[in-house]
């Protein structure tokens, strides 16, 4: 019933936090891909150096998402070598970590770098540039993970463990709430 992206998350939301570990690793654009109640989100990155669209299809799921991303990309940022896909519910992701998938793109020369967590490849992940004719044609609310399945030989990966810590209910927010408390545990 509430808008994740703005659940409080140290003296950050959990987007901002996102947006500022981005931020951090130095690459650019940041491009924002927001979607139901992006009016009212969008608010909470006022004077951050960021690009904001609005996913109008929002409702499609994910795949729609990464669409919008990457034309607005493709549209202002032509000559962008590859992309980083990232979601704002995975409050562990590090610039670290997304350093380490530009610096194994560049090693494995591999189209796609994926973090890997509890045997699944997902988000964040970079997309080298020649993808991007197959992000636009993703459907449905899976994203690129169904992609990620099909060509497993495009696919390096990053071990990401805390990546199977995402908040999509109350309940894996208060557990994050309770981590922060007594991290040990």
């Amino acid at each position: 019933g509430k808008a994740k992206q703005l659940l409080p998350y140290g003296d950050k939301n959990l987007l901002q936090h996102a947006v500022d570990t981005a931020i951090e690793t130095g690459m650019e654009p940041v491009i924002v891909v927001l979607g139901a109640r992006g009016d009212i989100i969008s608010k909470s990155l006022t004077g951050m150096p960021v690009k904001i669209v609005v996913n109008s299809a929002w409702e499609e799921g994910m795949a729609s998402s990464i669409r919008c991303g990457i034309n607005e990309l493709l549209h202002h940022y032509p000559q962008a070598d590859g992309a980083i896909v990232m979601v704002c519910d995975q409050p562990f992701v590090s610039a670290g970590l997304l350093d380490s998938l530009l610096e194994t793109q560049h090693e494995t020369g591999n189209s796609v770098v994926a973090a890997t967590y509890e045997g699944i490849n997902g988000t964040p992940v970079l997309f080298h540039r020649k993808i991007f004719s197959s992000l636009m044609e993703l459907k449905g609310d899976k994203g690129a993970r169904k992609f990620l399945g099909e060509h497993p030989e495009w696919v390096a990966t990053v071990s990401f463990p805390e990546g199977k810590l995402d908040i999509d209910t109350k309940t894996d927010y208060e557990n994050l709430q309770q981590w922060k408390k007594n991290p040990a545990t």
